[in-house]
């Protein structure tokens, strides 16, 4: 089950904490609770992607996006992510997660996530996320304006471009 209660405490903390920049770093501690654990008795691999949710609606809120979004009747997607796991991350243990918007592109605001545990990280995701209207994807400059903010995209790191242009060699729709 999706865990709303814990989207919930996140949304009030987030309402609470003091604003933040575009690109600056929405920080959250988390604990892995025996239902987010898979028959390896460690965080499950899904539901790690489910919790960074965990991460990505704060930020979008104490950044004035989630605020934006809601004014403008639009909604906000995940795209497409990548996602690296490197430590376990077992039950009742407690972690730090680090979620900032790295830069956008024509089409996609791109977010990197780190999970972190006794100071090494476990998990970082990168994600391709959309805000989408009735006709179709908004470009994160129109959703910029929108947001009062007149600013420019940095560039994205080199690692991110690549994978944007691995992504866009992907055959699709997929051979059945």
């Amino acid at each position: 089950m999706y865990p709303y209660a814990r989207l919930m405490k996140e949304i009030l903390n987030a309402r609470r904490a003091p604003q933040l920049g575009l690109f600056d770093t929405h920080v959250s501690q988390h604990i892995c609770w025996p239902w987010d654990i898979d028959p390896w008795m460690e965080l499950n691999n899904g539901r790690t992607l489910t919790l960074y949710d965990l991460g990505r609606v704060p930020l979008g809120i104490r950044t004035g996006l989630a605020a934006t979004v809601q004014r403008m009747g639009w909604g906000m997607a995940i795209a497409g992510n990548s996602t690296r796991y490197r430590k376990r991350v077992t039950a009742f243990q407690r972690f730090e997660m680090r979620s900032r918007c790295i830069g956008w592109d024509a089409r996609f605001i791109y977010i990197d996530q780190t999970m972190w545990r006794d100071g090494d990280c476990s998990s970082q995701m990168l994600a391709r996320s959309a805000v989408t209207s009735r006709q179709g994807i908004v470009p994160p400059d129109r959703v910029m304006a929108a947001m009062g903010q007149n600013v420019e995209s940095p560039a994205l790191p080199d690692w991110v471009q690549g994978w944007i242009d691995a992504d866009a060699g992907r055959i699709w729709p997929p051979a059945r």
